[in-house]
């Protein structure tokens, strides 16, 4: 980069002498001065020799004193004609074509008398073209111009001298010079005059001064080039605030304009919501109501503290509840936002709130958080709560009084006790140790017993339980100086919580007497032999009577299930207290027993025996029919009210025996009530009774005020956040997992079969099994054991009746898959037979469209070929929990072209994925009722159809949200199947 602002300063120039030159020849008859006129007729003085008849010429001419100007370098410009040699008469071979330049440095003028050999030579001048005799006739000049420099000088000034030496020439002019960079200001910087460096090559570095209101961190530098060039700009000045360049100057800001710091170039604009009435201002003041932080830039426009958080939603599960919300619609111009969570409990009767305590805790976080969903756990259970959710901002806290927040009022449901912290040792003999204990910190409802577990230490597969409703126990029979691990746990109605951690006592070691210890051998002898002969006597008796007591313990596919015939035939408790009941266990096999677990009642000789054994009888003069809401195999299934003696009147379901009913019909009925009465599960259907002594026949249980799921969801399509679906998700496999505790495999879980209430609380029910698969018309594959339902059953159970929580699991996955694609009917049209083969060739269901990818992968581990390797239930209950407390987890969607890579079939009519046209298209996703609409649009073709946009929907009336997603997902779904050649359109 170079700058040509340089200037050729004058030393002499003898065309613009008016009056003497006061140059001197030698010998004075040499050199001869001759006054001329110029091409412009104006006067000049010109210097001529011509001494070519003469042997041995040596004129010299010098100038008068020339002062340098402290230039070191300089530049003479000759200008001058010369005669040809030849075109003289003669051809004279003294003639020369040449003349020399000299030079003598002085610091004064201090005379010319100085001799030759003191000149310094600079050049021999020669011309390029030379005059002839020709020329002088037609009074034609050829004028020749030589430039030569001169340098390093080292005084003030010096003289120029011009010896010929017997040439024809004529010195028209003579100018002397050197060169300089002139001033100018680059960059806000100003740079002086500088008169270049005495060498060709040198660059002379200049500094710059900044102009006035400027400013630099780096001293601005130029440098000026042998040629007067300003060239290689290092650093620069700037504006300094409020103040911008404009023609290499620093103007004041306008005002409404405003500049913060001296790096930006211009001034800018105020930005919103702010004001600067000056000019020069270096920032903007605020308007009222509006708040700029110390660390917001100057450039950022003022804000102010957000709205409230809107359209709070909450879902209940025990004693968590998991809040979500959205953004404020106003979040006061700023991008952080952050929520904090305050949580009030609320007394029932006074209606008065207090601050939750410490114990309550969230997930991620209470307070700064950025995602706009939390988990608050550790609740107290049927409390009423309510959660404020607050939104601030940078400025929120500039703002005196500016607090926006959005309430959600909820109720916890009944949950499980928390652990027990504090165990305690009692009394310790050689046979047995004495515990006491704490009720735990959180009961979550009235404790109705405890279970103690304890075994000899390092003997963890054999171990006793022990059940009591007082908060201690003796274990007896236990070996003397032996280590025993004790764990306990507490149950109410909403089950048993985790066990507490592991207690280790040690029992007193045997201490005989010092003397008689051989007498006491031969008593102790006789002692255990009588003994043993009294056992072999009862063991005798009971094998004796085994037909008719039924002593067995039934192992099915794992599950350990007591016959209820041994609970009448002489089963009698272990001698302790009579509030506790003791169970032994080993290896995974009940030793005696007695713990809780699902009985089939179909077991009973008398199945109405089971019914009043697990159900509660009520009164029908306590309930009120209210209306009909479906109809069962059995009777028609309404709603109403009940009002039992010591409850405030509620809502129930009513399923009813319709008139005309066989003895089988009553006992299939009744049979569904026998398994419900043994269930008490937040996410199992509660059965609230029966009526067996009155007609009609009823059993009354717990109203769901959305139905069935299924149907709930196809009418709410594309209406929840994941989020909510991934509750009702957790809410399933929570009464799943207790089942499976219980040791009850379901064999039929599919949405149809879970009902939903008012929270978005998922409830399993229907345990009519051979109800169900006799006559669900979802059961058309039959086997010899019945009718499965193909769609929902594992392989396994399907070939060869294999029904196990592992089967459960399977159906799990399938109800998975049915939620998150809003009740769509899993593998569509496809008929049975065709499922049986595909699922055996290892095809599975694709991923519902904008599914996460963690809820997939879950999907696709519980379809695994082999039943031992799906995952048991309470690892989803603990997958799903992790899911919901990092709800970012749930971002990753399954990609729409991996989607389709490993699909089962497209689902379409057609089967092979493509759609025939638009009708049947829209058929297939459930969208048929905007057919007409489609077509009067334009849309007549699938091909058209793919080049569809959002917009396209808006426009001609589709403004379901749900439905938007639906049509737009299906159509990229489409058009990925296309760019893979998957199917022809």
């Amino acid at each position: 980069l170079s700058f040509s602002m340089f200037l050729y300063v004058n030393l002499l120039d003898s065309r613009s002498v008016m009056g003497d030159l006061g140059w001197i020849a030698y010998p004075k008859n040499g050199w001869e001065e001759i006054g001329e006129v110029d091409e412009n007729y104006a006067p000049i003085h010109t210097y001529q020799v011509c001494k070519v008849m003469d042997q041995n010429q040596n004129n010299w001419l010098v100038t008068s004193w020339i002062s340098n100007e402290g230039a070191s370098r300089i530049f003479i410009e000759l200008k001058f004609t010369l005669r040809d040699c030849n075109s003289l008469p003669g051809g004279l071979g003294t003639c020369k074509e040449t003349f020399n330049v000299y030079y003598f440095q002085s610091n004064e003028k201090d005379g010319r008398n100085i001799r030759e050999n003191q000149y310094v030579k600079i050049d021999t001048i020669a011309a390029d073209e030379s005059f002839t005799e020709l020329d002088l006739g037609d009074r034609v000049m050829k004028l020749n111009t030589e430039v030569r420099d001169v340098g390093p000088l080292t005084k003030k000034g010096f003289y120029l001298a011009f010896q010929d030496v017997g040439a024809c020439i004529a010195l028209v002019s003579v100018r002397v010079y050197y060169k300089k960079c002139t001033s100018v200001v680059r960059n806000l910087a100003l740079f002086p005059d500088t008169i270049t460096g005495a060498d060709s090559s040198q660059l002379l570095e200049v500094s710059g001064k900044c102009v006035n209101y400027s400013v630099t961190d780096e001293s601005p530098k130029m440098h000026c080039s042998a040629e007067g060039e300003w060239l290689v700009p290092i650093g620069k000045c700037m504006c300094q605030e409020g103040y911008e360049e404009k023609n290499n100057t620093c103007q004041p800001c306008r005002p409404g304009f405003f500049k913060s710091s001296p790096q930006s170039l211009t001034c800018n604009k105020c930005p919103p919501h702010s004001f600067a009435q000056e000019e020069g201002s270096t920032s903007c003041v605020c308007e009222e109501h509006y708040y700029r932080r110390e660390t917001d830039p100057y450039i950022m426009a003022c804000t102010r503290p957000p709205s409230a958080p809107r359209n709070a939603i909450s879902n209940i599960n025990e004693t968590s509840v998991f809040l979500e919300w959205m953004f404020p619609a106003d979040t006061g111009g700023r991008k952080d936002v952050l929520y904090n969570i305050v949580c009030k409990k609320c007394n029932n009767l006074s209606g008065l709130c207090e601050e939750c305590g410490i114990h309550v805790r969230y997930f991620p976080q209470q307070s700064g958080l950025k995602n706009t969903s939390v988990m608050v756990i550790d609740l107290e259970a049927h409390t009423n709560y309510t959660f404020e959710i607050e939104a601030e901002n940078g400025v929120s806290e500039m703002k005196m009084g500016s607090r926006r927040f959005v309430s959600v009022n909820v109720t916890t449901n009944q949950a499980a006790p928390s652990p027990i912290s504090i165990v305690k040792k009692g009394k310790i003999t050689k046979n047995s140790i004495s515990l006491s204990w704490h009720e735990p910190d959180r009961p979550n409802g009235i404790i109705l017993e405890y279970e103690i577990k304890y075994f000899e230490k390092d003997q963890e597969t054999s171990y006793t339980i022990i059940k009591s409703k007082e908060t201690d126990i003796t274990a007896e029979g236990l070996k003397p100086a032996s280590s025993y691990i004790f764990q306990i746990r507490a149950r109410t109605a909403a089950g048993y919580g985790a066990f507490s951690r592991r207690f280790e006592f040690e029992t007193s070691p045997v201490s005989f007497a010092a003397t008689g210890d051989q007498s006491q051998i031969p008593i102790i002898a006789v002692s255990v032999t009588v003994g043993v002969i009294l056992l072999a006597g009862v063991v005798g008796f009971l094998l004796s009577g085994r037909d008719r007591c039924h002593l067995m313990v039934d192992y099915f596919y794992g599950f350990n299930c007591i016959h209820p015939m041994l609970m009448r035939c002489g089963y009698s408790k272990a001698k302790q207290d009579p509030e506790e009941e003791k169970m032994h266990f080993h290896n995974g096999h009940i030793k005696l027993p007695g713990i809780k677990t699902y009985i089939d009642p179909h077991t009973y000789e008398d199945p109405s025996q089971a019914v009043h054994e697990f159900a509660k009888e009520i009164d029908a003069s306590c309930i009120t029919i209210e209306r009909v809401i479906g109809a069962g195999e059995f009777g028609e299934v309404c709603s109403g009210r009940t009002k039992l003696p010591t409850k405030r009147e509620f809502n129930v379901a009513i399923k009813t025996l319709k008139v005309g009913y066989t003895d089988k019909q009553r006992r299939d009925f009744l049979g569904e009530a026998s398994i419900m009465g043994q269930f008490d599960h937040p996410n199992i259907i509660h059965l609230e009774g029966v009526v067996t002594k009155s007609k009609p026949v009823m059993i009354v249980t717990e109203y769901m005020e959305n139905g069935s799921l299924d149907t709930f969801l196809k009418k709410n399509d594309g209406q929840f956040t994941v989020i909510q679906l991934v509750g009702m998700l957790r809410g399933i496999a929570s009464g799943m997992k207790y089942l499976s505790d219980m040791g009850y495999v379901h064999r039929d879980l599919a949405a149809r079969n879970i009902l939903i209430n008012s929270n978005l609380v998922c409830k399993v029910s229907d345990f009519g099994l051979s109800r169900v698969l006799e006559d669900d018309p979802e059961a058309a594959y039959t086997t010899r054991g019945g009718k499965i339902p193909i769609r929902w059953t594992a392989p396994e159970a399907i070939a060869f009746r294999k029904f196990t929580s592992a089967s459960d699991v399977w159906s799990y996955g399938i109800v998975m898959w049915e939620v998150m694609s809003y009740g769509e009917r899993p593998y569509w049209e496809m008929t049975n037979q065709d499922v049986i083969k595909a699922v055996e060739e290892g095809y599975r269901l694709p991923s519902p469209m904008d599914c996460p990818a963690a809820l997939y992968q879950l999907m696709l581990d519980c379809w695994q070929k082999d039943r031992n390797s799906r995952p048991k239930f309470e690892e989803i209950v603990s997958m799903l929990d992790k899911l919901i407390r990092n709800p970012s987890s749930l971002k990753t969607l399954v990609n729409a072209s991996n989607r389709v890579s490993n699909l089962l079939v497209e689902h379409s009519p057609s089967g092979n994925g493509a759609y025939r046209s638009v009708n049947e298209w829209l058929e297939g996703i459930k969208m048929a009722r905007y057919t007409d609409t489609f077509v009067e649009n334009g849309f007549s073709s699938m091909d058209a159809v793919t080049q569809m946009t959002l917009d396209d929907l808006r426009r001609f009336g589709v403004t379901l949200a749900g439905h938007q997603k639906k049509i737009m997902n299906s159509i990229q779904e489409i058009r990925a199947q296309l760019l893979n050649g998957m199917v022809p359109l």
